[in-house]
């Protein structure tokens, strides 16, 4: 005699509805998966590249010296007693890790697309571990920063000690917060990746990358420090080099300027975290 079948049980997987938060278990459980991703980035970045290593060592130097025939030697920007090749190119390292580290990760959610519609995983794994490839490219080009600040005869403060990690921290944290914006509407929107160099171009221009912060008045550096890059670039540069006045008014508006970009743009990609793999 057969037995009876136990009834069909069906299933249905919905996306949570409301603002869903970071699941940090979640996370730790799929730490492996991040770094695989962060290895293949460090991997391609470098495999099969005509200059390899040597592009994170020409690129800043290159641009360091356009900068210096420009700005230094035409324009005569003046840097507060500082050689204007190191003063460019020490606000030219955290400068650009962050925008290559802000064009990454916006872009991460298109070009992981086959990985996206084909399992589940955190999404915000894939921004998250595009922007620390840069970070190969800023340690590189630091080595360069020191033979020159040996040359130039500059000795880098104690602050440098805490402050050159948390200058790191604090760009990376800038990037990834834009990046979870962009590139949430990248994936709704794909002429936001036509839209990115040009708000890098125009955002390295209102950074106190060329010039310094100083040449603002007094009484705007809290306005200028709206621009969170301004509070890493003038904070990078004091702590390497040990000259001029510590940043103040720029690096505590640009602080809480990072801290509502982090903050709201983890909020908005987990909101649209949930139609991702419908739409990309």
């Amino acid at each position: 005699m057969s037995q009876p079948q136990a009834p069909a049980v069906e299933r249905v997987i919905e996306p949570p509805r409301g603002f869903m938060p970071i699941n940090f278990r979640e996370l730790w459980d799929y730490r492996e998966l991040f770094l695989i991703l962060v290895w293949r980035d460090v991997s391609v970045r470098y495999k099969q590249s005509m200059l390899g290593v040597l592009w994170a060592i020409l690129a800043p130097l290159i641009t360091m010296t356009i900068f210096t025939v420009i700005f230094g030697r035409v324009a005569k920007i003046p840097t507060n007693g500082i050689p204007y090749p190191i003063f460019s190119f020490s606000g030219l390292l955290p400068w650009l890790f962050f925008a290559q580290a802000l064009q990454v990760s916006s872009a991460s959610m298109v070009a992981e697309r086959n990985l996206i519609t084909k399992v589940y995983f955190p999404r915000i794994i894939l921004p998250a571990a595009a922007t620390l490839a840069p970070l190969v490219d800023f340690l590189i080009a630091c080595l360069i920063l020191g033979a020159m600040m040996v040359y130039y005869g500059f000795v880098p403060t104690w602050h440098a000690l805490y402050l050159i990690p948390l200058c790191v921290l604090w760009a990376l944290a800038t990037a990834l917060g834009v990046g979870f914006w962009l590139g949430a509407l990248n994936v709704y929107f794909r002429d936001v990746k036509m839209i990115i160099p040009f708000l890098i171009q125009v955002w390295m221009f209102a950074s106190p990358v060329v010039y310094p912060a100083s040449l603002f008045p007094q009484k705007w550096q809290w306005l200028y420090g709206l621009n969170p890059m301004a509070g890493v670039i003038e904070g990078f540069r004091w702590a390497m080099l040990g000259q001029g006045v510590a940043p103040g008014p720029v690096v505590l508006a640009s602080v809480l300027v990072s801290v509502l970009l982090l903050g709201g743009g983890v909020y908005f990609f987990r909101r649209m975290e949930r139609s991702f793999a419908d739409v990309v």
